[in-house]
């Protein structure tokens, strides 16, 4: 699922639940600029998925239409795929990369406190390996009911590798474990680099949008 798709479910998803939001509050939670939030509001208009009526002069009121109702329910059933599918090929991975972990009984760490880590964190319990740690940036008090410690706090805990369960921007996130002396031979992304052919093949030959 493109970064387009997924903004548009976002933003169909929020208007849905709350006709009266802002476009500040809608930028914030979806993390983007205000501007570029006002385009994609734009783009949404201009392909008859919502509606905007203004109720005085500073405020919007935004319907989806039958058609944004419908864009909305496809792009629900593709996410939906797409989460189980990536989620698959991540507990593949990481149950191959960690098979050597399990001979040698080595020490795990985990970094970060979202849904990807309850994912490495059940897989952990399942193989049997000892969870010594969880890590987040973020000052989270706990974790599934385990104390969390701040990540630039790593060298006083003894982990001989570090599953980095974060899934935005991974390389970004490697890159900053690293300058806060992380090792990167003890580091486990989780998913495995995709060359850029493989990446191509997986994502399909691009097809030109349909206009309505």
């Amino acid at each position: 699922m493109d970064v387009e798709s997924r903004r548009d479910l976002q933003l169909l998803e929020a208007l849905e639940h709350e006709s009266r939001i802002t476009q500040r509050t809608l930028a914030t939670r979806l993390g983007i600029a205000l501007g570029l939030t006002n385009l994609y509001l734009k783009r949404l208009i201009r392909k008859g998925y919502i509606k905007c009526v203004t109720v005085s002069p500073n405020r919007l009121v935004y319907s989806l239409t039958p058609k944004g109702m419908t864009r909305k329910a496809r792009l629900t059933y593709e996410f939906m795929k797409y989460s189980l599918d990536f989620y698959r090929d991540v507990r593949h991975h990481l149950q191959r990369s960690l098979a050597d972990v399990v001979q040698r009984r080595q020490r795990i760490a985990i970094y970060g406190t979202g849904e990807a880590a309850e994912l490495v964190y059940l897989l952990l319990k399942q193989m049997g390996l000892e969870l010594v740690a969880v890590f987040d940036g973020d000052g989270t008090a706990t974790f599934l009911g385990l104390p969390v410690q701040r990540i630039d706090a790593h060298h006083e805990v003894a982990y001989d590798v570090l599953v980095v369960a974060v899934l935005a921007r991974p390389a970004a996130t490697r890159k900053r474990l690293a300058a806060l002396g992380v090792l990167p031979e003890k580091m486990l992304m989780l998913q495995a680099p995709i060359a850029p052919a493989a990446a191509a093949d997986r994502r399909g030959p691009e097809r030109p949008e349909r206009t309505a």
